[in-house]
């Protein structure tokens, strides 16, 4: 398989493994969006609340309060970038 389409399935695989736990499987709520981080950035350690809910608020762009595929890309990719 060609890197950048490893890419883009493993961007998929992540975020339909946590997304759909607590209902919407288009979504990420503010606990599965959590649990993806701990698992998959163990390097953030633990977040107070105030923490939390701030960058959760941060990453949902359209504030309907969860983060969909669209707004988990765009946070993935700010990483990427930070990281280059």
């Amino acid at each position: 398989m060609p890197r950048l389409v490893g890419a883009m399935a493993a961007l998929l695989t992540v975020f339909n493994e946590y997304a759909g736990k607590d209902g919407d499987e288009k979504t990420l709520t503010r606990a599965e969006l959590i649990e993806l981080l701990h698992n998959e950035f163990p390097v953030t350690g633990d977040s107070n609340k105030a923490e939390v809910d701030e960058f959760f608020s941060m990453l949902d762009g359209d504030k309907d309060g969860v983060v969909d595929f669209k707004e988990y890309v765009t946070f993935v990719t700010a990483l990427t970038v930070l990281c280059n």
